[in-house]
């Protein structure tokens, strides 16, 4: 059976099912390499402004290795804070046929990338997009000059929907280096039905059934758009309809002040995976207005629509292209209070379609599974002959 050793910074809620697949149907062999280290856990999230706990299985069902992380100011959120010295004898050790790597902006991930380029197949899973590429030439092009050089090190990349294939493409990989992995979310578990749950949200919220939700859901920070949101709903000041934002971060205490005395406005604070589906269940409309930079894809909207739930999203969001068309929702321009009012106008106006476009986001994201992630990556890893060790 062939072997993939799997490098990844941490446990993540998107990622784990994926490897607990690949090892369940048992295709191929595959270890997980944790290179942030067993401090991972419970880390503390500067986007949530608090540590994250996730409350559902993510180190269950697959075979995974901690990886001693030397680095001064250990995390994922600059490239020296993943420096692993002893990643070389653990792969050593498992021998695979091939590495699969997620990112490759971590000082550990790139000098795998490089040592193991003409060794053995190197796979690359990422979600970069171009949706915000620079406008000053020479910052382009020093850009696009340093990421052929590292996608030259890449044999085959794994692109989770549109905007991210075209970043592939530009920065050197070729159709035949390219396959189809979406970004996904547990389906099956959104879906669950608690209606019974989300009733009681919103009769604690004061929310009569015949008035229409909007939900924001994720980091209260700027590029997340949630000022440009509660800016517009204030001004439009909708008769049946109320905005609830769920979250924490560094906007919080602005966002709360600006809707002081707005009976309609309402903030629940972080919530955990297990409570995600009700909150989506209890809305009427999803809405994702990032600005960016760095939105590259949006994975709430697959959640919101894996509840049946119609969607409203900025053209800075990366899933829009994918996920959202006039079948299930609008995409406005992105940071724009006149176009995104109008966004916001139309659905509003359209509140005894707005099950109708729910349905059709149900349909669309049923395509989106950890399934045909798993399915992609073996298909890429079988075809390649088996190395000698």
């Amino acid at each position: 059976m062939k072997k993939l050793a799997i490098i990844t910074t941490h446990p993540i809620q998107y990622y784990a099912p994926v490897f607990r697949l690949l090892h369940e149907r048992g295709n191929i062999d595959i270890k997980v390499y944790y290179t942030w280290g067993s401090d991972s856990l419970n880390k503390h999230d500067p986007g949530f402004s608090r540590v994250v706990d996730w409350d559902i299985p993510l180190l269950e069902g697959y075979p995974f290795e901690w990886v001693k992380n030397t680095a001064t100011d250990p995390g994922s959120h600059h490239f020296m804070g993943i420096i692993t010295p002893g990643l070389t004898r653990q792969l050593a050790d498992f021998a695979p046929d091939a590495i699969l790597v997620f990112g490759w902006a971590y000082h550990s991930h790139l000098q795998v990338i490089r040592r193991y380029h003409g060794r053995l197949p190197v796979y690359f899973r990422g979600d970069s997009t171009l949706l915000d590429e620079s406008s000053l030439f020479i910052k382009r092009l020093m850009k696009t000059t340093f990421l052929k050089w590292v996608y030259r090190h890449i044999d085959h990349a794994f692109f989770v929907g549109t905007n991210n294939k075209a970043y592939f493409k530009k920065y050197g990989l070729k159709e035949e280096q390219l396959s189809f992995a979406p970004h996904a979310v547990d389906n099956n578990r959104f879906a669950q039905p608690r209606l019974g749950e989300a009733e009681n949200l919103r009769i604690k919220l004061k929310i009569r059934t015949d008035e229409i939700l909007i939900l924001f859901a994720g980091k209260l920070e700027p590029k997340k758009g949630t000022m440009l949101l509660m800016e517009t709903f204030l001004s439009l000041n909708p008769e049946n309809c109320h905005l609830l934002f769920v979250g924490s971060g560094s906007l919080a205490p602005m966002l709360q002040l600006k809707a002081k005395g707005k009976e309609q406005v309402h903030f629940l604070d972080f919530q955990n995976q297990s409570a995600m589906p009700v909150l989506y269940q209890a809305c009427d409309i999803f809405c994702l207005p990032s600005s960016g930079p760095g939105e590259t894809w949006g994975l709430a909207v697959n959640e919101a629509m894996a509840c049946g739930k119609p969607i409203i999203v900025s053209d800075k969001v990366g899933c829009g292209v994918d996920l959202v068309s006039a079948h299930n929702g609008v995409v406005f321009k992105a940071g724009d209070l006149v176009t995104f009012r109008q966004a916001l106008t139309d659905l509003l106006v359209k509140k005894r379609e707005l099950a109708i476009l729910g349905q059709q986001s149900l349909l669309t994201i049923k395509e989106w599974t950890f399934k045909r992630v798993a399915e992609a990556i073996e298909q890429v890893l079988l075809k390649y002959p088996r190395t000698n060790h």
